[in-house]
């Protein structure tokens, strides 16, 4: 800590986070003791947070990440659709397909900016807000794969007709992004996903992984 920062919201910021790593909770003295502090400072920390609906305690006493993280939430994908633009409009002229940034949202992948591009006779139609399941399309099964990579760059990942008919994705991953999970990709309608294609997307990967770093 220096002179500038805060110490209570620091210990509250380290809360959250050690909240939202877990699926079921932790107790006060599970806090109290990843955190370091006694007891007395978490109550004063999960109260205050609690009167912001940052977080919740369930009738057992474990506090778990609280509701009003999804208004703040949902402020970060326009900054994040924002910085991913200019590489996916790029994305998708070079390939001539449509390129598009999907996050995780829980268990599912969520196309949160979409570029079609200008110059082709068609093209999948694609539409920002679309939904599906991680294990199913290039978009999840890239993000799952970098998941479970040992290495810092997992390649790109390749499907046909997972989630349309007829239709060919390739996607990489974001790496290096803290708190954002998510790859970049494209959609095309063909039997098979050109080459060059593979290595194109994880450029553009790369180039959104650093605007918003």
């Amino acid at each position: 800590m220096t002179a500038e920062t805060s110490q209570t919201l620091d210990r509250g910021l380290r809360v959250l986070k050690l909240l939202a790593d877990t699926d079921h909770g932790l107790t006060v003295t599970e806090l109290s003791n990843k955190l370091g502090v006694n007891r007395t400072v978490v109550y004063r920390l999960l109260a205050t947070l609690e009167q912001h609906a940052l977080v919740r305690r369930d009738l057992g006493g474990r506090a778990r990440v609280g509701l009003g993280v999804l208004r703040l939430g949902r402020q970060v994908h326009p900054l994040v659709r924002e910085a991913a633009l200019p590489a996916l409009r790029s994305l998708a002229e070079d390939i001539g397909a449509t390129a598009h940034l999907t996050l995780v949202d829980g268990s599912e992948a969520l196309a949160v900016a979409v570029v079609e591009p200008t110059w082709t006779d068609y093209h999948v139609a694609y539409r920002a807000g679309f939904r599906h399941p991680l294990d199913r399309g290039a978009a999840g099964k890239a993000i799952l794969a970098a998941r479970h990579a040992a290495r810092d760059d997992p390649g790109y990942t390749l499907t046909h007709g997972e989630l349309e008919a007829g239709a060919s994705g390739a996607a990489a991953p974001l790496i290096g992004v803290t708190g954002v999970e998510g790859s970049v990709g494209v959609v095309m309608l063909a039997d098979a996903v050109p080459e060059r294609v593979g290595a194109r997307v994880m450029d553009a990967a790369r180039e959104v992984a650093e605007a918003l770093r």
